[in-house]
This record gives C-alpha cells, structure tokens and sequence, in this order.
C-alpha cells in the first residue's frame, strides 16, 4: 500500500464513519492498520468504528471531537485519543478478529491492572500515592465502571494529583458534558480541596 492510498484509505474510512457506515469504516481503517502498524489513527478509527457497531453511546462525539482536535494539532490528537479509548471499555475480543497478528499481540501487551485489583491493594493497606506511581510506570489501570472512574478520580485529587485528574476529567466531560457528578469533581479541582459528599 503506498503512502497516497493510505491517506485515500483514511479519509474514505472517516466519510463511511460520518455516513454512519461503521462497518465499512472499520474494514477501511483495518486495512490501512494492517499495512501500518502504527498509525495511531488508523488504531483509534477502528477502535472508535468498534464502539459505533456495538452501540455504545458517545462513540460519534468521541469521532466528532477527534477531528476537532486533529484540525489544532495532529500528533497530540492522536495521543489524546488513545489514552481516552485505553480508559473506555473496549472490547478487544471483537478487535482481534479484524488484526493482524502482530497487532494483537501490541493490544495484548497493552493490558493493565483492573481498578477493582488497584482498590483491593489499597484496602490492604498499600499507600495511594506509591502504589499509584509504581502502576503508572509499569502498566495502566483499567476502569470498567463510572462509579470506579469517579472513585479514581476523588483519589487522585485527595492525593496531589489534580493535575491529572483534570485532565481526565476533560476528556470525560467531552464525552459527557452534561454529566453532573463530572461538574462535581470539575468544581471541587478548582476549588482545590475535597468536598465530603
């Protein structure tokens, strides 16, 4: 596949994405992804076409405000976008189907610790901030339900880190911004102390 198709091959994948055609989005961003590797867009675009075939609710605006993004600056657009759909739910069995080989083997490194098995440690006693720093520069934690994304994220400004948690936060409310509980934790941030609930 030469560099022309490959650009052919992704702005066709983001038309039949706007089309709503998900289906043919995903085989579109597949093929450009199984040619190369690491085209973190082509990465993003199948797992966002995934979520859309799925049904899963935001996928649209997720797309919608990736574009927006790329518009300001390409590169950063494509990082962001990969730590927001690391944090979602994905279903990787359903992606594996479409990969390549060596690529399922990258989404398989890929795998983290659970936030369930994070708190676990935590409630034997572990602190927060070592144990949190520890994971951070080993693996990532995954969150699979928004009361464990809004218990991440209390923690993470009970304990110096607002910083990041805002900008979590961020991508969450560009995806929800309507969410209440996100203004909450957006409010207490600028406030820069917990509120007891």
């Amino acid at each position: 596949m030469s560099t022309l198709s490959k650009y052919k091959i992704l702005s066709q994948a983001k038309e039949s994405f706007s089309k709503e055609e998900y289906k043919a989005a995903l085989e579109k961003f597949a093929m450009v992804l199984q040619n190369y590797p690491n085209s973190k867009e082509a990465y993003n675009g199948v797992i966002l076409s995934e979520m859309a075939m799925s049904g899963e609710g935001g996928a649209e605006a997720l797309f919608d405000y990736y574009e927006i993004l790329k518009d300001e600056d390409k590169e950063s657009a494509d990082t962001i976008m990969e730590e927001v759909l690391k944090n979602l739910n994905g279903s990787l069995d359903k992606l594996s189907e479409v990969f390549a080989e060596p690529l399922r083997e990258r989404i398989e490194l890929e795998d983290g610790i659970l936030y369930q098995d994070f708190k676990a440690i935590l409630d034997e006693g572990a602190d927060f901030k070592e144990t949190f720093e520890n994971i951070m520069f080993s693996t990532r934690v995954i969150i699979t339900e928004k009361e464990d994304f809004i218990d991440f994220l209390e923690r993470l400004i009970e304990h110096d880190f607002a910083q990041m948690a805002l900008s979590y936060l961020e991508n969450a409310l560009s995806v929800y911004p309507s969410d209440k509980l996100l203004h909450k934790l957006l409010k207490k941030i600028s406030q820069g102390k917990m509120i007891e609930n």
